[in-house]
């Protein structure tokens, strides 16, 4: 038995989807354990690309049974297209080789609204996707107005929350705004009725479902979104996203015990990016000229899920230390290293300055990350096509350089190097 976790150890969209698709050969069940339809994951294959936001990257391959667990929060309708999907692209889903946890949290159309009414009124936007996903988590801790999967299958009960709920909720939307939307209690419940027959068949108890799995033997891959950088907890709060995005989300995410894990593949992009507000020591903020932009259309840096440009920089030594140790990384994995064929000198941060003062821990604090100055240590770069390339003795001499420098740094070998978007543009360094 083997179970292994994949996890992003930047901002997110750190290509996690591509590593999670290839490993998958070894694996049974993949499992999603936080976030919601706020994710973007895509995984090319046999030149087609697929691009999934709430289902596992792992439902790709016909061998895995794919698991969404009880710390994902779900919006009814983006299950169903993601579905459809899939089926029209020639991927069989069904409730055999899919399974939606009934405790997993429902997302609302209030959801969205509050949502857009919070960043108008904060005075100071984090940039969220407006899926309603903040909104969903606040009401799931908050337990007066959370709804899980499970309740679709009682509808008297549904009824019953969602008469208590929306009053509640049109009166602070009021009270924000005069034109903030207004919801009919009756009109939700019927509407999501209707989802709920198309549902029903997958929704289980994934919890017991996975700990029956482990006991046969079968090997489970945990299947992370966003980047670790944005966990509520321990990334740069508050421009985090509402859940725990490191490994640390495995055990109430999904209710295996962390202790069953044998492997965690640390995720990183050559460079970083990271998409919406908050502190970026290493921006590339260089105009629609400069090396950043450069690094943005070679990349095709933009959101998977909203479309929005991503902020490109040189990558953070010192930002990825610190999550690989919070997320117990065995190993690492090095994305897009053909975007940097089209830098001539490449630089690592592996410092701060800090109010004149040199640190190498990383202030995940946003007011103090934001008085950051990044140091730089500036390697050759190796201005040459490495897409091709599928063996570690082919890289050119400055790239394997960069690799291992990146590898000490961090302190973690690196095992797995992409150089493109196919599953097929892989080198595996050991």
């Amino acid at each position: 038995m083997a179970s292994t976790s994949v996890v992003g150890l930047q901002w997110g969209d750190e290509a996690k989807g591509k590593i999670v698709d290839i490993l998958t050969e070894n694996h049974h069940v993949v499992v999603r354990y936080n976030g919601g339809a706020n994710a973007g994951h895509t995984v090319v294959r046999d030149g087609k690309t697929y691009k999934l936001s709430l289902l596992p990257t792992g439902i790709l391959s016909p061998h895995m049974t794919a698991v969404i667990g009880n710390g994902v929060v779900v919006n009814p309708t983006r299950f169903m297209e993601e579905v459809a999907s899939l089926r029209q692209a020639g991927i069989p889903i069904d409730p055999k080789n899919l399974i939606l946890s009934n405790h997993a949290h429902l997302i609302f159309p209030y959801h969205m609204e509050e949502e857009t009414l919070g960043d108008e009124g904060s005075g100071a936007a984090i940039g969220t996707t407006g899926r309603g996903i903040g909104p969903c988590y606040a009401d799931k801790v908050g337990r007066t107005n959370g709804i899980r999967v499970g309740d679709l299958l009682h509808p008297e009960f549904l009824r019953q929350r969602l008469r208590t709920i929306v009053p509640r909720k049109n009166l602070i939307f009021r009270a924000l705004s005069a034109t903030a939307k207004q919801f009919d209690a009756d009109a939700l419940c019927d509407e999501y009725l209707g989802y709920a027959e198309i549902m029903k068949p997958y929704v289980a108890d994934t919890t017991k479902y996975l700990h029956e799995a482990l006991a046969a033997g079968k090997n489970l891959l945990f299947e992370a979104a966003q980047g670790s950088l944005l966990d509520v907890d321990h990334g740069t709060y508050p421009f985090v996203t509402s859940s725990n995005t490191s490994t640390t989300g495995i055990w109430s995410g999904s209710g295996v015990p962390s202790r069953n894990l044998d492997r965690i593949i640390g995720v990183i992009k050559a460079y970083t990016t990271r998409v919406g507000h908050g502190p970026f020591p290493t921006e590339l903020s260089d105009g629609p000229t400069g090396l950043g932009e450069t690094i943005r259309k070679t990349g095709r840096e933009y959101g998977t899920v909203t479309g929005r440009p991503r902020r490109c920089g040189w990558f953070d030594a010192v930002a990825v230390k610190h999550t690989a140790r919070l997320g117990g990384v065995d190993e690492l994995s090095l994305m897009l290293l053909d975007v940097l064929s089209v830098v001539p000198n490449v630089n690592i941060c592996v410092a701060y300055e800090l109010e004149g003062q040199r640190i190498t821990d990383f202030p995940a604090d946003a007011y103090l990350l934001e008085r950051c100055k990044p140091i730089y240590e500036t390697v050759p770069g190796w201005t040459s096509d490495v897409s091709r390339i599928r063996r570690p003795g082919d890289l050119p001499k400055h790239a394997r350089q960069y690799i291992d420098r990146v590898s000490e740094l961090v302190g973690k070998p690196v095992s797995i190097v992409s150089v493109g978007p196919d599953r097929e543009q892989t080198i595996l360094m050991k």
